[in-house]
């Protein structure tokens, strides 16, 4: 099964991506991302088989028992890899970056002991919005800069599942395999 670990973010940031969409339209050409679909990945894992995924299974819940509920704020927009060469066009986030960093490294970590292969990429919280195939590139660099310090509001983070990627011609279906919520006691 191809797969990553993550969790799906709400679909009001899709009035954003959708307004985006319709600024675009005449300087960015890719696919968007369907609001089902907006997701923060901690760490994508490619295929793996039914072992490795009841260890990355145990892996979450192990780091959701020890987690607590936390906000993120999204924030401006940033394109991978660079300006010269965009392909994928995301928000990022602010507030609460330190703790999704933290929370990647930890699954990396656990996953790397049970042979899972970890991405040499260092992580960036970001939710992807468009994969982009053609652009011009001097209006793209505008319409970031007009985006730069824009807050696309906030959410709590309360889960982290392992979420199947099964592409098809039109574009990848994203089935939740299992999801923990994080602990909610008082400190």
């Amino acid at each position: 099964m191809r797969a990553f670990v993550g969790f799906f973010t709400t679909k009001s940031l899709y009035e954003h991506v959708d307004k985006f969409k319709e600024e675009t339209k005449d300087f960015i050409k890719g696919k968007w991302i369907e609001p089902q679909n907006l997701h923060m990945t901690f760490q994508f894992l490619g295929d793996i088989n039914q072992e490795q995924a009841v260890s990355v299974i145990k892996n979450i819940q192990r780091i959701a028992d020890k987690s607590r509920p936390f906000r993120v704020q999204y924030k401006s927009l940033g394109v991978f890899p660079d300006r010269k060469r965009p392909r994928i066009l995301w928000i990022g986030v602010s507030k609460g970056d330190n703790i999704l960093k933290r929370l990647a490294s930890e699954i990396s970590q656990l996953n790397r002991k049970a042979g899972i292969r970890v991405d040499s990429k260092p992580f960036h919280p970001h939710v992807t919005i468009c994969r982009i195939k053609e652009v011009d590139r001097k209006r793209l660099g505008s319409f970031m800069n007009r985006y730069r310090n824009f807050n696309f509001g906030e959410e709590v983070v309360d889960r982290i599942a392992l979420i199947s990627s099964s592409l098809t011609s039109i574009g990848p279906i994203y089935t939740v395999v299992e999801e923990f919520y994080f602990r909610r006691d008082k400190p």
